[in-house]
This record gives structure tokens, sequence and C-alpha cells, in this order.
């Protein structure tokens, strides 16, 4: 892997692109910044502002929203500006502080959604309170996703693996092509309980919350077609949810620990860099899938963007995205309605 130079006044590296390409590649990252700062700062502040939102669940997505957040202000602002003059122009302390910075918020969002997956498990699957996820546990587990982050994450900054430049070099990451033993043994002990553990917490909680589903609408019970349509709804949402952290997530994770294990591999940067925008771009989905989606959050925000107008009459807080779960006792008898709120 290529190191970045101490100082400005040193040559600008040869282009791996011609400019057109890299001013078309810094229009998308630009664009996915504004985008995701916009959408990651309405969320943040509507949420605040009303205390109808302040659920368990909103402690986990507000600080998804922070962590986009900072993923697009330290990470995805400044790969436009040097992807756009085509080199890395920000010296080696530039280098180490924008890697630190987006794997730092970057693992903290994963984290959240690992969060997030846990919440959706135990609402569908343990309806009746004999399992609950309160707010102390939400905030327990925001506080614990940034730890987790900044324990893994801080490790470069002392010598046991490092951030070099990836893909056209135009961005910093943690270092997957050194071969050296200390670093090789960082990245894959940070590839396993930064990604792998997250990972399969999702979608075991995701299947799990699936599978309940389906062996409820089993049941041949007078609420047969609302069961259905809840079934339906939740697993849509489930479907989109896990769709888009494997094309935002797995392609990156995957070239990195392919690059890990085969030391002969060599990655194209302009292939390399597709997973990296992929990354990247999680900081506008995010926002959309896991908490646009709720009627009650959108009634507010589009109030919010209209200065206070509503055009829809309806009331913000009845919810279009609550969906109900049917759930069975030891008597087979089916339990009151359980809502979730997407």
């Amino acid at each position: 892997m290529e190191t970045v130079g101490n100082g400005s006044a040193e040559a600008a590296p040869p282009l791996l692109l011609s400019r057109g390409v890299y001013t078309a590649l810094a229009a998308i990252m630009g664009a996915l910044s504004v985008a995701g700062i916009a959408l990651n700062v309405l969320v943040i502040a509507v949420t605040v502002r009303h205390r109808q939102l302040r659920q368990p669940l909103s402690y986990a997505l507000v600080n998804l929203a922070v962590c986009d957040l900072g993923c697009a202000v330290f990470g995805g602002l400044p790969t436009t500006v040097t992807t756009a003059t085509g080199h890395f122009g920000l010296g080696r302390v530039g280098c180490v502080l924008e890697g630190f910075a987006v794997a730092f918020f970057g693992i903290t969002s994963l984290c959240t959604i690992m969060i997030i997956s846990v919440e959706r498990y135990i609402v569908v699957c343990y309806p009746m309170g004999a399992v609950l996820f309160q707010t102390r546990h939400a905030v327990a587990a925001v506080v614990l996703s940034w730890v987790w982050s900044f324990v893994w994450n801080t490790p470069p900054l002392f010598g046991w693996g490092s951030y070099e430049l990836e893909g056209i070099k135009t961005s910093c990451a943690p270092n997957w092509y050194s071969r050296d033993v200390g670093n090789m043994s960082y990245i894959v002990i940070y590839f396993s309980f930064c990604f792998a553990v997250p990972f399969s917490i999702i979608m075991a909680s995701y299947s799990r919350l699936l599978w309940t589903l389906r062996q409820v609408t089993k049941l041949q019970v007078s609420e047969a077609g609302s069961t259905n349509r809840a079934e339906m709804q939740v697993a849509r949402m489930v479907v989109v949810m896990v769709f888009a952290f494997l094309v935002t997530w797995l392609p990156y994770a995957s070239m990195a620990l392919a690059v890990v294990v085969d030391s002969s591999l060599h990655v194209d940067p302009v292939l390399a860099t597709v997973p990296v925008y992929l990354a990247k771009s999680s900081t506008v989905y995010n926002p959309i899938i896991y908490i646009f989606m709720n009627r009650q959050f959108r009634g507010y925000a589009v109030a919010a963007i209209l200065c206070g107008r509503n055009p829809r009459t309806s009331d913000p807080q009845t919810s279009e995205g609550e969906t109900t779960v049917a759930t069975v006792n030891k008597s087979q008898r089916v339990s009151p309605k359980q809502s979730l709120k997407d």
C-alpha cells in the first residue's frame, strides 16, 4: 500500500485515472455527503424537538444518524475535495485522522444497526413482556457501541495496524494490504469483532424474526387476515434492511478480507473504489430506510421542512408503519396485538 507524504510541497503523484473520471467520482461523493448531512441533521433535529418520538428505539436511531453525520462530514467531504484534485493532499496526519474518523463512526454505525436488529427481534418475538427493551437498555447499548468502536479503532494510532490510502488514493482506511505480522493480526481481529460479530447478530435476529412471523401466520384464527398483512409489512421492511446492509457493507468487507487472505491478489484501484463508495453511501440509505419509512416521523419531518405546515390532514402520531404481530401462548390462543413501529 502506498504511503502518504508528509507535506503539501511534495510533487503530486501521477493521476491513476483521467481528470473527467476524478471529477465524476467527486460529484458522486459530494452529492452523497450533502444528502447524508441534510437527512441526518433533519433526523436529529426532529427527534430532539418532538417528545413523542423519544422511544427506546429512538436512541438507537438518533445514534445512527449521529454516526452517519460524522462519516459524511469527516469522511465524505474530505474525500470529495481530494478526489476532485486527483490526489490526497492532506498529508500523513490528515490520512490518519480521516481514516480513524471514518472507521470510528462507521463501526459505531454498524453496531447501532445491530442494536436496532436486536430491538426488533425482542419486540416481535417477545411481545408479552417476557423480555423488554427499555430506555436504559437502549442507552447502555448506544454507549457500548461507541466504546466498542473506540477500542478497536485506536490501536493503529499506537503502532498496531495502520491507516493508509486505499482505492484511487484519495481516501484512507485501515491498512488491508500490508503483510506485516503485526498489521495482519490486527486486521484479522478487527474484521472478526467489528464486522463478523455484528453481521452474525443482525442476520440471526432478522432470521428469527421472520421465522416467528411465519409461524404466527400458520394459525387458523379469526385475525388471520390482519396477521398476514402484518407479516408482509414487517417482512418487507426486514428484507429492505438486510439488503441495504449487504449492498453497502458486504462488498467492502469481502474485498478487505480477500486482500488479507491472498497476498498475491491485485485489486484494480477503480474496482476497489466501488465498495468504498457503497459503504459511504450508507449515510444516505440509513435515515431513509430506518426512519423515513415511519409515517409518524415523516409527518413531523415534513412539517419541519415546510416550516410547520403539514399537507396531510391525518395526525402524525398515528403511524401507518405500525404493524401488528399476533403471538400464541401455551394454550395456543392469540394474545393481544403488539405494535411494532417501523
